[in-house]
């Protein structure tokens, strides 16, 4: 539920500078390159205005799980002020009660509304995107000229974009289509564009569903024909690998693979294509993948807290982080940004990025309470499917019986 703020946040922000004496606010979130990330835009974007305010921000990164910390910080007390919010973790963390809701604090209306679906409870948001990612098409356009196949594109449907894999499969019997892993958070996009939903009404799931199986059958059956290998069959350590080494011509990937290019195949001709649309719906699938900001709602800096995460979620914030390469920016408005039109490989693919958390049907990447022990039973069928272990009918009986007594366990259902 989008609210505007006026008069709102007029007067909250004002209160904030009057009241706002030198606190400190402790903001928890990754350790690996974020702590660095979170230095420079501290340094260069929004540290003076937050200081000349009376705020400090404390960046507290956590190195080891994450989540896990986070659930133990949350219910020990010691949680930071300001934290990530994990989407695939979020129902999880807001049914502690310590998240602190936000739609009378923050002027959610600039971003993405598929984003703040994610972190919306009962009409409550608890969470502000700060960034996200989708999926998309990454392709290596010397083996598809080579080939004398059409580069993947926005017309592409399962059948057509499935024809062109095996098109450039014929080039070389080193050279595959497609490299696929074994990944529901991969194979979920074509079965979201058949319309599929991961939940029905009741809290059940139901994989014997035929707009899943068709996407179970098409995703797995590149495999199991030999247009697509998995990566470890490669000896690839995931599909981006594969593209960089060119041993295949398309990734399905989103924007964390552009960085991993330019430093391991700085020479590839790379290029990048919405989701094929689903022979049966027209549509396209996809996943949105997306951290959030989160306030404590046992922090005593409340106000100070706001102010952080609306710096922090800002549109000069979220600019800096985009044209630095790191993230994809979760404010709407920033789509019309002349950076998405520069004719380079980076920003087509950040483009088409952004653009794919609005086209079709998109999902955020969340499983309820069971968060990512979702994906394990499904996981373990695409793999008996794409070693040849089982045929789709019995991996996915065994999927849905292990399924089952997940959410059973977890009384789900």
């Amino acid at each position: 539920m989008k609210r505007s703020t006026g008069l709102l946040l007029a007067l909250s922000l004002t209160a904030c500078s009057a009241a706002l004496a030198q606190t400190t606010v402790r903001v928890q979130g990754y350790g690996g390159q974020d702590p660095a990330i979170m230095q420079r835009l501290l340094n260069e974007v929004i540290g003076d205005d937050l200081q000349a305010e009376g705020i400090t921000v404390q960046y507290e990164p956590i190195e080891t799980d994450y989540n896990a910390v986070m659930t133990n910080n949350l219910s020990a007390g010691t949680a930071g002020d300001v934290f990530y919010l994990p989407g695939e973790v979020a129902p999880g963390f807001i049914a502690t009660g310590r998240v602190q809701p936000l739609n009378d604090l923050v002027d959610t209306e600039p971003f993405i509304d598929a984003l703040l679906e994610v972190y919306t409870q009962d009409g409550q948001v608890y969470g502000i995107p700060k960034d996200f990612n989708t999926l998309a098409i990454f392709y290596n356009e010397d083996l598809f000229d080579e080939a004398e196949v059409d580069y993947p594109n926005a017309d592409d449907t399962f059948e057509s974009f499935a024809e062109k894999l095996r098109a450039v499969r014929e080039l070389d019997p080193g050279i595959y289509g497609a490299c696929l892993s074994a990944d529901f958070a991969r194979l979920g996009a074509f079965a979201y564009a058949n319309g599929w939903q991961p939940f029905n009404e009741d809290g059940s799931v139901s994989l014997q569903d035929e707009a899943f199986v068709d996407a179970f059958e098409f995703y797995t059956g590149l495999v199991t024909e030999g247009t697509a290998v998995q990566p470890s069959d490669v000896g690839a350590g995931w599909p981006g690998d594969c593209l960089a080494n060119e041993q295949a011509a398309v990734a399905i990937e989103g924007a964390w693979i552009l960085g991993f290019l330019r430093d391991n195949a700085p020479n590839l001709a790379y290029g990048a294509a919405p989701m094929p649309r689903s022979d049966e719906t027209g549509e396209r699938g996809n996943f949105v993948y997306s951290v959030a900001w989160a306030i404590n709602a046992d922090s005593p800096n409340q106000e100070a807290a706001v102010r952080v995460l609306e710096a922090l979620t800002s549109e000069e914030a979220q600019q800096f982080i985009l044209e630095q390469g790191l993230a994809i920016p979760s404010r709407e408005a920033l789509g019309e940004l002349d950076y998405f039109n520069e004719d380079d490989p980076e920003a087509q693919a950040n483009r088409i990025i952004f653009e794919g958390a609005s086209d079709g049907n998109v999902l955020g990447f969340q499983f309820g309470n069971i968060g990512t022990d979702y994906m394990t039973p499904i996981n373990n069928a695409i793999t008996a499917v794409m070693t040849g272990q089982a045929d789709a009918a019995s991996a996915l009986q065994s999927a849905q019986s292990e399924l089952d007594a997940i959410l059973a366990r977890a009384g789900a259902r």
